[in-house]
């Protein structure tokens, strides 16, 4: 387990404000190009949340998902003038929500080894001449 720190408390906050930030791109993006955009949008929240994972640890990427969720939720609202992002009927709406939790998902609960920085034993010395 991680010690809360100082800095493991920011790293938590850079985190959640780019979990906001794929949220808002993936959202507005996902219905650009069919299906491509849906496509392109679910690698962004993966690479993100494993980049996250392994910048920062499961505190950072539960501060993503947190940030990530909570503009897709935002941004699947009605807005003003009754406009939605993220349609209810369609396939592709669902598909980006719940795309977005199961690729969040993937880098949650990868193994712990893949993200652990090992050092390699030295490669043995040549024999002497």
């Amino acid at each position: 387990m991680q010690p809360l720190t100082r800095g493991a408390v920011l790293r938590a906050a850079a985190a959640l404000l780019l979990g906001g930030l794929v949220a808002a791109v993936g959202t507005t993006m996902h219905r650009s190009v069919e299906p491509w955009g849906l496509v392109l949008s679910l690698a962004l929240v993966l690479a993100s949340a494993v980049t996250v994972r392994a910048w920062s640890g499961f505190s950072a990427l539960v501060g993503y998902a947190g940030g990530l969720f909570l503009v897709v939720q935002l941004l699947s609202q009605p807005g003003p003038g009754g406009d939605v992002l993220v349609t209810a009927q369609g396939l592709l709406g669902w598909t980006w929500v719940i795309g977005a939790a199961v690729a969040t998902g993937l880098a949650a609960f990868a193994p712990r080894s893949w993200f652990r920085d090992v050092r390699l034993p030295a490669p043995p010395a040549p024999p002497a001449p």
